[in-house]
């Protein structure tokens, strides 16, 4: 049995499970953002006998905790880098000290990383590969996914396409500032989900700005096909919520009108489908992937 857990800027996730795609038991909490990084660590102390006992799990089950971080980490080190919505994270190393606290080997990823993860081996991706995936919330994430394998470049990560640049009439702006949830908000004048049921029922200034913000992703993901020619791009986070109509249909076209054309029939773009548990379960499937690993190579 393994332990999963995602830190985010508003919320803190736990589950207990095999790492199969199935849960055993789950915790969710909200951040409280003042507290800092030692609030929630102080949580997570907390959240996990209470996990175990409503799962109905002797801690003794378990066999490693893998964590996916909502922000930049190291692997060399298993240090977080920094959080860009809570202080208190910079360098801190996050792997050791689940170590000390929980007393398990301990896996640790970038959030979206394992997300992607978690698509590849038991959601919309199962079976394929190379598989892109792509978070769309306040702000905008990635993870590339190769043979079940998360690729994270050099050891401090990869498939960034939140921070892409993007021609816009002010000049180049990162992706996830021209067509996140926060974004749309913010040229809209109203939240995303109000943005989409307004362009569902016609209404031509929601519908200006969603195009504009699919505009900005398809160039966006037409980069990644001509870079890395992935089998199956899913996409989740809260504007993919937007469903079919005004989100995924649009997006389709605007990609095949601008993709290098060599690659027009390797890819096809999807839902993901372990909605808001999603990154728990990369984190499971991190923490299996580690301790494989470790029995592999005679460390543990």
């Amino acid at each position: 049995m393994l332990l999963g857990i995602e830190i985010g800027g508003t919320k803190l996730q736990l589950g207990v499970g095999p790492g199969d795609g199935t849960l055993r038991g789950f915790w969710r909490g909200t951040v409280h953002a003042p507290a800092g990084a030692e609030g929630i660590r102080r949580q997570i102390t907390a959240a996990v006998p209470e996990l175990l006992t409503s799962a109905g799990v002797d801690r003794s089950a378990l066999r490693a905790v893998g964590v996916g971080f909502g922000g930049p980490v190291d692997d060399a080190t298993r240090t977080v880098i920094t959080s860009h919505q809570i202080a208190g994270w910079d360098n801190f190393p996050l792997a050791d000290w689940l170590t000390e606290t929980l007393g398990l080997p301990a896996a640790l990823g970038n959030d979206a990383d394992v997300a992607g993860l978690a698509e590849a081996l038991c959601g919309a991706g199962r079976g394929l590969s190379p598989i892109f995936y792509m978070t769309i919330g306040s702000g905008i994430g990635g993870g590339l996914i190769i043979d079940g394998k998360i690729h994270r470049g050099t050891s401090k990560g990869a498939a960034e396409i939140g921070h892409l640049r993007m021609q816009t009439p002010d000049g180049p702006k990162p992706l996830e500032q021209v067509a996140s949830g926060w974004a749309i908000d913010r040229a809209a004048g109203r939240p995303a989900h109000e943005v989409a049921a307004a362009a569902q029922r016609g209404d031509p200034a929601a519908r200006a700005v969603l195009d504009a913000a699919l505009t900005h992703l398809a160039e966006a993901l037409c980069h990644v096909v001509a870079l890395v020619c992935p089998r199956r791009i899913l996409i989740g986070g809260g504007v993919s919520l937007m469903g079919e109509e005004v989100f995924f249909g649009p997006l389709r076209e605007k990609v095949a009108e601008r993709v290098f054309k060599p690659f027009a029939g390797c890819y096809d773009i999807m839902p993901a489908a372990l909605g808001e548990e999603v990154v728990v379960h990369g984190a499971l499937a991190l923490a299996r992937q580690s301790v494989a690993g470790s029995r592999r190579f005679g460390e543990a």
